[in-house]
């Protein structure tokens, strides 16, 4: 099953990579199942088990005309980040680094970390005895150890899987009748921090833009700032800073890639129509 989810969503990746150059043309279901080398029949049958609707239902929340009338109806409705019961914010805790731990590069933190699969790629996953340090999208394994070790050049690491690890996975893999909290142990600046906070405020299925998190963390003109933090997140989905689009609906850039960023924001557009339509 680990390896079936990371063909379904390097073919579903590749699929919004192909209609992002094309979108003029407005390929049909049967060319773009061409493009990626697989039949339309599977090409359906991908997006049924990845998703759980059809490729063109999935494809109108990827569009800008999606992003942007959400972020109008949020304006409207008045919606803010008080008081949201986003399930990263009721289930994810973030204790913070001590000063010593900050400065000196991880220098006396043992660090457990390991591989796994997502519905968004593989992911690997570290954790401190506190809680879980760093989380990232990667394409090759020694690349990913690398970018960890240069997060903390000073500690110690042990390639081994961590039961601290297993609460993030039931996030990654869409368990939410399994979740339990998860402890995030991070180093970070006190703004870094706040803007991280904001980030896990932001309900699944929302979107919000740089500025309104900014206004969020009381520096309304510290937009790029925040780009900036958010750029600097060190645990991947869990703190959702995919969540967090440009002001003219664009998507914008992700640290991950903009390809898996799209793919994450139609996923969990089509999971919190889904909750909405069962609670009406």
């Amino acid at each position: 099953m680990e390896d079936t989810k990371q063909y379904y969503y390097s073919k579903i990746a590749e699929a919004i990579e192909y209609l992002e150059n094309n979108f003029v043309n407005r390929p049909s279901l049967d060319t773009i199942a061409k493009q990626i080398g697989i039949s339309p029949f599977y090409f359906r049958r991908i997006f049924d088990e990845w998703l759980g609707v059809s490729p063109k239902k999935y494809l109108q929340f990827l569009s800008l005309n999606y992003t942007k009338q959400l972020l109008h109806n949020r304006t409207v409705a008045g919606r803010g980040l008080s008081g949201t019961n986003s399930l990263h914010d009721l289930f994810v805790d973030i204790e913070v680094m001590t000063p010593g731990e900050y400065k000196n590069g991880g220098k006396k933190l043992s660090l457990n970390f390991d591989f796994y699969e997502s519905y968004f790629g593989h992911i690997l996953i570290a954790s401190s005895s506190k809680g879980i340090c760093y989380i990232a999208f990667y394409d090759e394994e020694n690349q990913a150890v690398e970018s960890l070790r240069a997060k903390f050049p000073n500690a110690e690491f042990f390639q081994e899987k961590d039961e601290i690890h297993q609460p993030a996975l039931s996030f990654f893999n869409a368990d939410r009748d399994n979740l339990s909290q998860v402890k995030l142990h991070l180093k970070g600046t006190d703004f870094q921090l706040k803007v991280w906070d904001a980030l896990l405020k932001i309900p699944m299925g929302e979107l919000l833009t740089y500025s309104e998190i900014a206004r969020h963390t009381g520096h309304p003109k510290a937009s790029r700032a925040v780009g900036t933090a958010i750029g600097n997140n060190p645990v991947a989905y869990l703190i959702p800073c995919h969540r967090v689009i440009q002001s003219s609906g664009n998507t914008g850039q992700y640290h991950w890639g903009s390809i898996r960023k799209k793919a994450m924001i139609g996923w969990e557009a089509v999971k919190a129509e889904a909750l909405l339509s069962l609670k009406k």
